[in-house]
């Protein structure tokens, strides 16, 4: 029986399908965080800090909650790619990671409103890239229109047809939030799934 509020602190439709495979009743709110990278600061601190950014940004709405927080990003060469946001973009990063591997970095925070106590964690997950030919590329792009995808694809939709594997604990990080984590928090903190 669940007797505390569980708050998504996010807008994305994905996060949201994602956690109603729980079976929980949550609500959702959006997080006002400037997401602006740091100078100097690594993929791994970004999505640490803006995950946590996110869920205290949201808790202070919701006094006596738990609130998920959660932001991801991809890393190719060691650079973070962002959401391309336009076809041009999405077909260059496609074209950048064809026959390379891109990690992804899903930050997960699971904060408690009441007293303040925050868990962070942030989870990776491999993606390894085909040689993709350029029009294979503008065909994906125009089917599935990626541009808000960090990345640049859907891998619960058509693109996996861009790869050639997969790699990590858990696959719905790459889809933005990992649950397995996620089930592990909510269990400390009263909430089991189960």
């Amino acid at each position: 029986m669940q007797n505390r509020i569980l708050v998504l602190g996010s807008t994305s439709p994905y996060r949201r399908e994602l956690l109603q495979r729980l079976g929980l009743t949550f609500e959702t709110a959006a997080p006002k965080v400037d997401e602006t990278r740091h100078p100097g600061e690594d993929a791994n601190a970004l999505v640490r800090r803006l995950s946590e950014a996110k869920a205290r940004a949201v808790g202070e709405t919701w006094p006596d909650a738990l609130v998920i927080g959660s932001d991801q990003v991809a890393v190719l060469d060691g650079e973070i790619l962002g959401k391309p946001g336009n076809r041009e973009r999405a077909i260059a990063q496609l074209s950048a990671a064809s026959g390379k591997r891109v990690r992804f970095l899903t930050g997960l925070c699971l904060l408690d409103s009441a007293t303040g106590e925050a868990e962070v964690d942030v989870v990776p997950f491999d993606v390894v890239f085909r040689q993709l030919k350029p029009a294979h590329i503008e065909t994906y792009v125009d089917r599935e229109q990626p541009y808000n995808c960090a990345g640049s694809f859907k891998s619960e939709g058509l693109g996996i047809a861009l790869f050639e594997a997969l790699e990590g604990a858990d696959p719905n990080a790459l889809i933005g939030l990992p649950l397995i984590r996620l089930c592990r928090l909510l269990e400390r903190h009263g909430l089991p799934v189960l």
